[in-house]
């Protein structure tokens, strides 16, 4: 298994920051979620043309892919005009990540609406991830487990209706955990073949709240994610999510993405 991080732990950094601490850190890669504060990251000059080609060659200079593109692309809504624009977003976003020779952007489900019944939603996301998925240029379209779709069976049952070759899964272990009490090696289990990347992270967890940690210094079962990852030949990437734009209190990106590559290169692989 390979490591890369999410810059949701950096998200007012430039791209040239993430590849100096993720080549310093000994990453492997990096996973793409908020640059210089914006999300859509085709906004950037870094990321069009003629800036793109200089990022594109930083990162084969210090020997790093990116592991994923990250989309803010929910499905969940009612009104098919705005599931369009997200579907939009998601094909402007599946053009960047060609680009970048990623093989995957992140997209959500996510939260049934008011007014709105799970069937209906479940169906709204679907389609709008196989319809996504046929206009992605090849670049897989990987449902987040996250929401009130977050459950491996929530999940798998999204991608039958789906029913395309491009879509899979990004497999959050915590956030399954949190929103549905799966235990990891349920969900890994579940979703094993659809599974294409992995988001890692550690938390605090006292009664109804939870704080993100530095990794090995919360009380999420991290040992049970690991084994259940080795359980399923799991050999996509590991990436590190440190969510540092959602949690300003927590430590800077500094501080953690180095901890995390160390963590890892010492207890990832048992």
């Amino acid at each position: 298994m390979k490591i890369s991080f999410s810059t949701l732990a950096c998200p007012d950094w430039t791209i040239v920051q993430a590849i100096a601490i993720a080549s310093s850190s000994k990453y492997d890669g990096i996973e793409l979620r908020f640059v210089e504060n914006e999300d859509s990251l085709w906004k950037l000059p870094a990321f069009r043309a003629p800036e793109l080609a200089s990022t594109v060659r930083q990162l084969k200079d210090e020997g790093l892919v990116i592991s994923c593109v990250d989309t803010s692309c929910r499905f969940h809504f009612p009104d098919p005009q705005e599931r369009q624009r997200w579907i939009e977003e998601g094909i402007r976003m599946a053009d960047l990540a060609a680009a970048l020779e990623a093989p995957g952007i992140r997209v959500f489900g996510d939260t049934i609406q008011p007014g709105a019944d799970r069937e209906s939603t479940r169906k709204w996301i679907a389609e709008s991830i196989h319809h996504l998925a046929e206009k992605s240029g090849g670049i897989g379209v990987w449902l987040e487990t996250h929401g009130d779709f977050a459950g491996a069976i929530e999940t798998a049952s999204i991608l039958r209706v789906a029913n395309h070759p491009k879509a899979a899964v990004i497999w959050d272990p915590a956030n399954c955990y949190l929103e549905s009490k799966e235990a990891p090696r349920d969900g890994a289990e579940l979703l094993r073949a659809s599974i294409r990347h992995m988001h890692f992270k550690d938390l605090r967890i006292e009664r109804d709240k939870w704080t993100p940690v530095l990794t090995g210094e919360g009380n999420f079962p991290l040992h049970d994610v690991q084994a259940a990852l080795q359980q399923i030949r799991y050999q996509g990437f590991v990436s590190f999510e440190w969510e540092k734009k959602w949690h300003p209190e927590i430590p800077d990106a500094t501080v953690a993405l180095p901890h995390f590559a160390r963590w890892w290169r010492k207890n990832g692989e048992r």
